[in-house]
């Protein structure tokens, strides 16, 4: 009776996370997130001391309309990290959105401190030119975090297909290296063969085919496990059948 706690099976589940690379450090949140937040708050905290001891009184609404988006400017800067996509891609995603934020909020501060200063009583054309630049900001923003989610499942994509040749063959050379019966273990080799051989790009089409793919490894890994010659080569015939119908879809669906 096959026991899912067994040594064996928990070995198996190790090897599978560290090939895949799933064990990551657990993010640290702390002092650093503390002094980022002490941080950000410095501007907002020099601009309103600014604003209201050296702002005449009472301001017209062309100066709060200035006021509000430059706080909307600055908050939007702040809050680029929340709209990065998590993941490997993220330090190349972060500073070129950052950067869009950083050129708004630059734009909209200095315009907005050219309206403070002229402090119009009619709010129209603030109005007009701050909404212009954020609709544009909006814009470039929005567009370039499209084609960042574009590239991120295009790589997420790769390299499951990458990971899914390699780790097929990492664990079949395992399986082969504990084969002892020598027609067992030719049988094994043809297998490891034509998973190595195989196009590393995939298609949604087959991943039917490749999940059989690995449960068939699975099962040939525990039959090495019993010692059962006659389960083995079945299993490792099934493999290969299934290998090779894999390659066969890829190919009729690359024409």
């Amino acid at each position: 009776m096959n026991n899912s706690n067994s040594p064996k099976n928990e070995e198996r589940a190790e090897i599978r996370v560290s090939e895949i690379g799933l064990r990551e450090a657990p993010p640290k949140v702390g002092k650093v997130s503390v002094l980022w937040l002490i941080l950000n708050l410095i501007f907002l905290f020099i601009f309103n001391v600014f604003f209201f001891l050296l702002g005449e009184r009472p301001h017209y609404m062309s100066v709060w309309m200035s006021y509000v988006f430059i706080h909307f400017a600055y908050f939007m800067l702040i809050a680029t990290p929340i709209l990065t996509r998590k993941g490997k891609n993220s330090k190349l995603f972060g500073p070129a959105l950052y950067s869009i934020s950083a050129a708004y909020f630059f734009v909209a501060f200095v315009a907005g401190v050219v309206f403070v200063l002229i402090a119009s009583d009619s709010y129209t054309t603030a109005l007009l030119v701050q909404l212009s630049i954020a609709g544009i900001y909006g814009v470039i923003l929005i567009f370039h975090m499209i084609a960042n989610e574009h590239t991120a499942d295009a790589e997420e994509q790769r390299q499951y297909q990458v990971d899914y040749v390699k780790n097929a063959t990492f664990h079949l050379k395992r399986i082969l290296d504990k084969v002892k019966d020598k027609e067992a273990k030719k049988k094994v080799e043809k297998a490891f063969d034509a998973v190595n051989s195989s196009p590393v790009k995939s298609h949604p089409n087959v991943g039917q085919i490749e999940r059989r793919i690995l449960t068939l490894i699975d099962e040939l890994d525990d039959a090495v496990s019993e010692s059962d010659k006659q389960t083995l080569i079945a299993k490792a015939d099934y493999l290969l059948t299934a290998v090779n119908d894999r390659n066969s879809h890829l190919k009729n669906l690359a024409k």
